[in-house]
């Protein structure tokens, strides 16, 4: 049972951190999607800011080739920003994510976004320093290349992430297939485990089997309880209060019920097979102390006994060898469905039989009610 409650545990586990995959992945994709957003914004800008720049550049008949050289330079970010987002497209479908793995990209991804915003601001401060001087001008060059090799180092360590979640969902592949092994084997040992607990429940249905025989053997001439098996018959009748003294008017009832009830389980082979005991109970109430009413019960069970091993039906069917008694006291009390002790029912004598290998077969019945 305890494999059984692991396997599941680490089943539900797998579900569930497959489900937070699916989640963040959805995310991801949004996060994707507001990127390629903002860079087609920032495309826009870029080229709206490099017409303004040749409407300056126009006025201006200084420094005509650096102006040139910046539009160049500017083109050729806008095509690099270009070939990026491109790659972006390419790449997010491949992007197996891990928890960690998408923190860190998510970072990546908005330290990205800052240095685009950042990039703008460059831009307007470029635009605005432009006619001061061609020293204003070269800075912006300068700081237009730092972005670009940024750029260039974002892009290697996105590829490397890419490199490392494959390789991750390779292993996670793996893991998968292992316990879907281990899974199938479980369920071949419950299959067999589930055939030998009918097996074994067929074994523990014999009492039950008997039961059933004794009652059609009987054919209503005596009541047995129909979930032991067992007959009870009244103290009342066969005894005087207090006295453990067979009534001469009980012996021939007692007389005909024994016949019946053990002659039925003596008489089928079905059943004479299975006995290993028949068992004489006294019983009495809960009226005084417990040493006194296990010597009446005691001693009820033993006349009860004598009297049934003078009978020639017991010698004929060499019953005597299976005949036992003992008293219970009042350990075995007759109550009602509120608790409270029935009294006059508590004081009973009990004729059971026992199987062979009865015990052994409780036990069995305990362990397979608790699975």
């Amino acid at each position: 049972m305890l494999f059984k409650n692991d396997k599941n545990s680490e089943t539900n586990f797998w579900l569930s951190y497959a489900d937070l995959m699916a989640g963040l992945l959805f995310v991801f994709i949004l996060l994707i999607g507001a990127i390629v957003v903002k860079s087609i914004v920032l495309k826009s800008n870029l080229a709206s800011k490099e017409n303004s720049l040749e409407s300056s550049l126009q006025s201006l008949l200084l420094r005509d080739k650096e102006v040139q050289k910046l539009k160049k330079l500017l083109a050729a970010r806008s095509a690099e920003l270009n070939t990026t987002l491109d790659e972006l497209h390419i790449n997010k479908d491949a992007l197996k994510l891990k928890t960690q793995e998408i923190i860190n990209l998510n970072n990546i991804l908005l330290s990205k976004n800052m240095k685009i915003d950042d990039f703008n601001d460059k831009i307007i401060i470029m635009q605005n320093l432009l006619d001061e001087s061609n020293t204003t001008i070269s800075e912006q060059n300068r700081k237009l290349q730092d972005y670009d090799n940024k750029v260039l180092i974002l892009s290697n360590q996105l590829t490397n992430k890419e490199q490392t979640l494959k390789l991750k969902d390779e292993k996670l592949l793996k893991l998968l297939q292992a316990i879907e092994d281990k899974e199938t084997q479980y369920d071949a040992l419950v299959a067999k485990l589930q055939a030998q607990k009918a097996k074994i429940k067929s074994l523990t249905g014999i009492k039950i089997k008997v039961i059933a025989e004794l009652k059609r053997s009987l054919k209503g001439k005596v009541t047995i309880d129909p979930n032991s098996g067992s007959l009870r018959l009244s103290s009342n009748i066969l005894f005087d209060k207090g006295s453990a003294k067979l009534k001469n008017s009980a012996k021939k009832e007692l007389k005909y019920v024994f016949i019946n009830y053990v002659g039925a389980l003596t008489a089928n082979k079905n059943i004479k097979s299975q006995i290993d005991r028949i068992i004489i109970e006294g019983h009495t109430d809960s009226d005084g102390s417990y040493l006194y009413n296990l010597n009446l019960s005691q001693k009820r069970a033993y006349a009860v006994m004598n009297y049934l091993l003078t009978l020639k039906f017991t010698k004929k069917n060499h019953l005597k060898p299976l005949l036992v008694a003992s008293g219970r006291s009042y350990l075995d009390s007759i109550r009602n469905k509120h608790g409270r002790e029935i009294k006059s029912a508590s004081r009973r004598i009990e004729i059971k039989f026992r199987l062979k290998n009865d015990d052994a077969m409780q036990e069995i019945d305990k362990i397979l009610d608790n699975e």
